[in-house]
């Protein structure tokens, strides 16, 4: 069962391609993201890690909020975010790094 508080798609993705913000809501995020299988905190990680590696800066903002949320700290952002940088390159890693801080200062 999901929970209430999933996740959904921005209004504007529901206005251009409603069936791609359905699919959002009722695929990822309230069946993939509450497999058992994983936790959401390592759900986040490693999407976080995809976003990163595929320079993917406007997706990733929203996930590393997310991440926050499901529990990663700021010292496992920072080393996921190194450790990437010899895999998906420094410029990926440098703009993570800068959207990781937007969103853990916005956190409080």
């Amino acid at each position: 069962m999901p929970e209430k508080n999933s996740p959904r798609p921005p209004d504007s993705l529901r206005h251009i391609a409603p069936k791609l913000a359905d699919l959002t809501s009722e695929v990822l995020f309230d069946d993939v993201w509450e497999r058992k299988e994983l936790s959401k905190r390592d759900r986040s990680l490693i999407t976080c890690a995809a976003l990163i590696a595929l320079y993917r800066p406007e997706q990733l903002r929203f996930h590393v909020r997310l991440a926050i949320s499901n529990g990663v700290k700021r010292e496992e952002l920072a080393e996921l975010i190194t450790h990437l940088a010899f895999y998906a390159g420094w410029p990926s890693s440098v703009q993570a790094a800068q959207i990781a801080e937007e969103a853990l200062n916005a956190a409080g």
